[in-house]
């Protein structure tokens, strides 16, 4: 690589959280970092994308190496914007998004705005990493985390191929390693609560998190529940080739 590397850095808590600060912490030892994140959180938006009123972005600060952009959009808008306009003559070697304040194993990341950032990235061709840690705490701890955010980077930057991207989630405490695995399969349960009244109700988003196969010693719930951060590789092409070839001969 004749340069340094671009590396453009997103998330779904906010530009200002202290999970993006710590990324950014680590990113900037490896190149140039465009920060552009939403103005506030925006957690649970998935590849949510703003129709029909415009969206908004400011410099707010240069710091060294690493510009800060904050953007009244989605994760998802930031990474197109930030394609579109600051960053149309050049695109990132790298996009990282994260990290994220609370889990992004198995099912959620069909709902993380985390990785809704990253998989568009991963739609336009750009290695992409989602990182997540299990504490939703906006003061959580991200310091066991750093040398291991360090390891990926540098594996992404050699190695990730285009229409892959990583799928990256911290367990609490004690980090044992990196295991790269598979998704489990999981699921939320009795999703909303009524807090309100029979007369006037009022739901709530609550549920119950089920692991269908908690002794599978191959996926992410496995992986984090026994200390390990869980690596799953994830691709955009959702197709089920196993169900295309069985039904191959089905006529309608």
């Amino acid at each position: 690589m004749s340069q340094r590397p671009t590396i453009l850095i997103t998330n779904d808590d906010g530009v200002e959280a202290k999970g993006i600060c710590e990324l950014v912490s680590v990113a900037k030892d490896f190149g140039e970092i465009i920060v552009f994140a939403p103005d506030s959180a925006r957690s649970g938006m998935s590849n949510a994308m703003t129709c029909g009123k415009p969206i908004f972005f400011k410099k707010i600060k240069t710091e060294g190496n690493v510009t800060w952009h904050s953007c009244t959009g989605t994760p998802t808008d930031c990474v197109k914007l930030a394609f579109s306009t600051i960053m149309r003559e050049r695109k990132p070697d790298l996009l990282l998004s994260g990290i994220n304040h609370g889990s992004n194993s198995a099912v959620n990341i069909l709902y993380s705005g985390t990785m809704g950032a990253v998989l568009d990235g991963c739609v336009n061709g750009i290695p992409s990493v989602g990182f997540s840690l299990l504490d939703f705490d906006e003061n959580a701890d991200f310091s066991a985390t750093k040398e291991h955010v360090r390891k990926i980077i540098e594996f992404a930057l050699k190695n990730l191929n285009k229409g892959v991207c990583l799928n990256v989630n911290f367990p609490l405490g004690e980090i044992k390693g990196l295991k790269f695995c598979r998704q489990a399969d999981a699921c939320w349960s009795e999703e909303f609560e009524n807090r309100g009244s029979d007369s006037e109700p009022e739901y709530w988003l609550a549920g119950e998190f089920k692991n269908r196969e908690p002794q599978s010693d191959d996926t992410d719930e496995w992986a984090l529940a026994n200390g390990y951060a869980s690596v799953v590789p994830t691709q955009v092409d959702m197709t089920c080739y196993s169900a295309l070839k069985e039904f191959d001969n089905f006529k309608f």
